[in-house]
């Protein structure tokens, strides 16, 4: 069996059609999301497919209206809190014309033909693109609806479509005639697409652009909604797992004679790097695990500790590695400047932590293999799963739940691949549920990062450009298995190649190092969140170096970027930023362009004795485009600002003898309540095209708050988290 890392995800089109229609009746409206590739399965499935043409291919992201008047949203994205399904589904009730009680929401099975992530690249939700990729075609889909159910009224009525219109899930036509969409959907069904869809425009939206409630509170308040870990499947037993604790390890022997005396153990599968124990709960489960008696070979890593893991990444950050971006001649603006400044920033190895650990219940079948799951990758779930059986991909279905939590976590699918991996070596179903310990010390981690950078400063300090060079793992060549051919990863220079700062001369290098002792994937905030805080952190130090205003020397150097001005603007009048602090105060700022939307933030503090910190203040700005439901975007934007405050305070995963450190939140701190400051939110108002927030709060947090750290205390903090250097807050 391969490594979870090593599994081939196989995207063939064949295999991605086969088991990917959805059984539907009534009225089927297709859209889809743009193809990986310019010719596809989808584009096919597009040309050929016909409305209410059951016996074609599913494909696309259906709106479907039953007989019964409600509609359904088979949507490309998962819900894991985001709120991303009611965004979805607000989309379509403003072009249906329907009210949001109306909607119910289905999720997309796995099949990346149709349900690719145009910016993504591959079918997922992650990365803030939730609102971004599905804006238009989710839109257009309820639109092209309300036009053939008024059609279909029309030509009962035998009046012309333009004297009907859609109303709160009913047409309406001339001399009191009404018709509810259920009673239209099978002559709809029966009807031409329309050539031509127009939209809404903003002005004309009843929904889009509200503070509607979230489809998804109601069950999270009551308990009705069921988590992977809630789930109970007939004839099920639950699972637990210890994994070898060093990363590439591997089991060599195992006496399992005590665990299996537990009252209540069914079974001990062994793996090529673990032991799971079956049995009728969790608890028991972790008794079982207690009494076992492993050997492991470690492997090569088990020597390896952080020191020189950060020793290794600060000498590879002055190597030259891949030009990543080149604009102007930073040899020559070196020599024409007046004076140079140079910084180095570094970040550490995050774990995500997710609220709800790994889980996944997996029932293998000699024909057929069944997973309920909480993913964001439901293709990836779907092929470890084939291969780990030995089964074709069209025998394995994906049950996707909502999510506890992920922040990038669930982007992977280990714990998928060990789930059938025991799941196949018994004869019932299985729920595996990893131990918080075995969550944290088993993750795949945020990577480290060393960021050293160089600035060319005028007489009046200001930049002429910079010279920034990244060193860091490469998220994506672990993830698609390569590089492309320049050997820039374009995650971990986001942000840096293209910084909202006008420079004459810039040059970008990208220095891939990796750390083998442990796993790296996506971190909530990604690329924008690593660039974010070397650039924000660095042109503070900048503007202080030229003894400037932060903020008017941002401004000035941000000409070019109106959509940016403008947040800082408005974030420095909101927080009376030319109003004077007492000493041992300060405030902070950081502005940068993420994921689609602009955002500023502020943090003032106060200093209490060397080390204590109080946030008295922390504002964000926000121009996201359309917001559409303002109350999820300010609720996102403080969510992910507190995540972020927890991981720059706090945060840090630390390797000895090749094993994690951190094991549960004893030694991986969180926020408390009572330290936690009020996050106020402003919007910008704004008929640009929706940008995404559920990371853009976590990515501005970290430099805002080192910034602040500087001007009320004078001291310049390089690296996170501040723990680190023993601050803590009050």
């Amino acid at each position: 069996m391969k490594k979870p890392n090593e599994v081939t995800v196989d995207m063939s089109r064949r295999r991605l059609l086969q088991g990917s229609g959805i059984a539907l009746s009534g009225l089927v409206l297709s859209t889809w999301l743009p193809p990986l590739v310019a010719k596809s399965a989808a584009a096919e499935a597009a040309a050929a497919g016909r409305l209410g043409d059951h016996s074609a291919e599913g494909y696309g992201a259906f709106v479907r209206i039953g007989p019964d008047g409600v509609v359904t949203v088979i949507s490309p994205k998962i819900e894991m809190g985001q709120g991303a399904q009611t965004g979805i589904a607000m989309m379509v009730a403003e072009e249906l014309e329907v009210p949001l009680d109306q909607v119910v929401i289905q999720e997309a099975p796995p099949n990346s033909a149709l349900y690719t992530d145009s910016l993504m690249q591959f079918q997922a939700t992650g990365g803030s693109t939730s609102t971004r990729v599905t804006w238009e075609p989710l839109r257009r889909a309820g639109a092209t609806a309300r036009i053939l159910l008024i059609q279909a009224a029309a030509l009962q009525w035998r009046v012309a479509p333009s004297l009907c219109h859609a109303q709160n899930g009913q047409v309406f036509g001339p001399n009191g005639l009404q018709a509810a969409y259920g009673d239209l959907v099978e002559a709809a069904a029966t009807l031409p697409l329309p050539d031509a869809v127009p939209l809404k425009t903003p002005e004309q939206f009843k929904l889009l652009g509200t503070a509607a409630q979230r489809l998804d509170t109601p069950a999270k308040v009551n308990g009705k909604a069921h988590f992977t870990i809630d789930l109970q499947i007939p004839g099920m037993l639950v699972a637990s797992s210890i994994t070898c604790p060093v990363y590439g390890g591997r089991l060599l022997n195992v006496d399992d004679s005590q665990a299996r005396r537990v009252p209540g153990v069914r079974d001990i599968v062994r793996l090529d790097n673990a032991v799971a124990v079956t049995a009728s709960n969790f608890w028991t489960c972790q008794q079982a695990i207690r009494a076992l008696k492993i050997e492991w070979d470690l492997g090569p890593h088990a020597a390896i500790g952080s020191a020189q893991l950060d020793q290794e990444l600060l000498v590879a950050s002055s190597r030259d590695g891949v030009v990543a971006k080149r604009s102007g001649d930073i040899e020559q603006a070196k020599q024409q400047s007046a004076s140079q400044f140079e910084a180095v920033y570094e970040q550490a190895l995050l774990s995500h932590s997710p609220f709800e650990p790994m889980s996944c219940v997996a029932h293998v079948r000699k024909d057929a293999c069944e997973l309920w799951v909480g993913t964001q990758v439901p293709v990836f779930a779907q092929q470890t799963a084939a291969q780990v059986t030995g089964l074709p991909v069209e025998k394995i279905q994906v049950h996707n739940q909502l999510i506890g939590g992920a922040f990038g976590r669930r982007l992977e699918f280990d714990f998928i691949t060990q789930a059938v991996a025991i799941a196949r070596q018994v004869d019932y179903p299985i729920k595996l549920i990893w131990s918080r310990e075995e969550d944290m010390t088993h993750d795949l981690y945020r990577p480290l990062y060393a960021d050293r950078m160089q600035a060319a400063l005028d007489e009046q300090g200001r930049p002429l450009g910079w010279e920034h060079r990244i060193a860091g793992a490469s998220i994506l060549a672990r993830y698609v298995g390569s590089l492309p051919p320049n050997g820039v990863d374009s995650d971990a220079v986001e942000v840096a190649v293209d910084p909202i700062y006008s420079l004459v001369h810039l040059q970008v290098r990208y220095i891939r190092q990796e750390p083998s002792v442990v796993p790296v994937s996506w971190w909530r905030g990604v690329g924008p969140l690593r660039g974010t805080y070397a650039l924000e952190c660095f042109i503070d130090e900048l503007a202080h170096n030229a003894k400037a205003d932060p903020v008017a020397y941002r401004l000035e150097l941000m000409a070019e970027q109106p959509r940016a001005q403008a947040v800082l603007r408005l974030l420095a009048e909101k927080t009376d930023w030319n109003k004077p602090l007492p000493a041992g105060q300060g405030r902070g700022v950081a502005v940068s362009a993420v994921f689609g939307s602009y955002v500023a933030t502020l943090v003032e503090l106060e200093m209490h004795g060397d080390l204590g910190i109080r946030i008295k203040r922390l504002v964000s700005v926000v121009d996201c485009g359309f917001a559409t439901n303002p109350t999820s975007v300010k609720a996102q934007i403080e969510g992910g600002t507190l995540f972020g405050l927890s991981a720059s305070l706090f945060n840090e995963i630390l390797i000895e003898n090749g094993q994690v450190q951190q094991t549960n939140f004893h030694n991986y701190r969180q926020l408390r309540i009572s330290e936690a400051p009020a996050v106020e939110v402003h919007l910008l108002p704004s008929l640009e095209a929706p940008g995404g927030v559920g990371e853009a709060g976590t990515a501005l947090i970290g430099p805002a708050l080192v910034n602040a750290l500087y001007a009320a205390s004078g001291q310049r903090i390089r690296r996170l988290p501040l723990s680190r250097f023993g601050y803590y807050p009050v």
